[in-house]
């Protein structure tokens, strides 16, 4: 496959030793390296009460980048819609369509991006429902595009402020669920691979199969996103796999504090378990030299039949994770 475009998912890391300050200037440099290098979309996530992880409220971090940045397409992968009031989330994104017309995404989930106790303050009315989520999202539809049915509430109550374009809604998924939804309503698709390395590319054929057009969307759209790194040592690869093997063993044990040193892991004995999990979650990631990383790219694309891939690099080096991504503009000729 020729032509594939290259995006980048940003969570905002806070490494040991740094702060959330220094972690929200990396994130605008490497938006605006992106947009430099030839990089097709940079999204941002929202995380709650998590103390390594500094983009809690991506539409303001958005603004910010917008005002930073060229030519890229911005958006959420994504606003945690239950966190949240549709109109609101509508106006939010309204709002940064009108200051950069055609640059928006916006993307939207149904986890809490947190843990539960976190999401009931966030919105005390949030019943984990699907029910209610599938509501949320005709809501946004209706308030996204304008298109009030005769007597609805939609007539009386409008999202603002207006603007001549709207921003795509894409829907996230890691199990199959909204695929469903986003196939019925006619919105985009982004599979989460980073999350869960099983299925995906069933998931989005079968979204494509089940895809009724919209106002907003004629044809089926998705993406998927992965963990990545890039270096022209293999030592590095090696190491940053180490690390982040560890890291991700570290997250799901529900830890939030500093990763030990590199020179730690690599002293470190898993047990049975511990191991049989390292080898799952090493379908969630690819690395290599450049090289290696375009065959795993386009063998990735190719399997989920779709022309743009969406990259999340998190290092413990800076240098590390913004080279990963010069490496791959250059391999891919961005």
């Amino acid at each position: 496959m020729t032509n594939i475009k290259l995006s980048i998912l940003d969570q905002s890391h806070v490494r040991l030793g740094s702060t959330t300050r220094e972690a929200l200037l990396e994130t605008q440099a490497l938006a605006q390296l992106a947009d430099q290098l030839g990089y097709y979309r940079f999204w941002v996530s929202e995380h709650h009460n998590i103390t390594s992880i500094a983009g809690s409220t991506p539409e303001v971090l958005l603004a910010n980048l917008g005002a930073h940045t060229q030519r890229i397409r911005l958006g959420a992968a994504g606003i945690m819609l239950p966190n949240h009031s549709a109109l609101k989330v509508a106006e939010n994104f309204r709002m940064l369509e009108a200051l950069q017309p055609g640059r928006i995404d916006l993307g939207v989930g149904r986890a809490p991006g947190g843990d539960r106790l976190t999401a009931r303050l966030l919105n005390p009315q949030n019943t984990f429902s699907e029910k209610d989520f599938i509501q949320q999202i005709v809501d946004l539809q209706h308030f996204m595009a304008d298109d009030a049915p005769e007597g609805s509430i939609y007539e009386k109550v409008k999202a603002m402020p207006q603007a001549e374009t709207i921003p795509p809604i894409w829907l996230l998924t890691s199990s199959g669920g909204s695929a469903n939804i986003a196939a019925h309503f006619g919105t985009a698709l982004s599979f989460a691979h980073f999350i869960n390395p099983k299925g995906g590319p069933e998931t989005v054929a079968q979204y494509r199969a089940d895809f009724k057009p919209s106002a907003q969307l004629k044809k089926p759209m998705a993406n998927f996103g992965i963990f990545a790194f890039c270096h022209e040592d293999e030592n590095e690869v090696f190491r940053w796999q180490a690390e982040f093997d560890y890291r991700l063993l570290h997250i799901e044990r529900g830890r939030d504090m500093p990763l030990p040193s590199y020179e730690e892991i690599a002293e470190m004995e898993y047990m049975p378990d511990e191991q049989l999990r390292i080898n799952f979650n090493r379908g969630r990631m690819i690395c290599g030299t450049p090289e290696q990383m375009r065959q795993q790219i386009e063998r990735l694309t190719a399997a989920y039949d779709v022309d743009e891939i969406v990259l999340c690099t998190i290092a413990e080096n800076a240098e590390h994770r913004f080279n990963s991504f010069r490496l791959l503009a250059r391999e891919f000729g961005l």
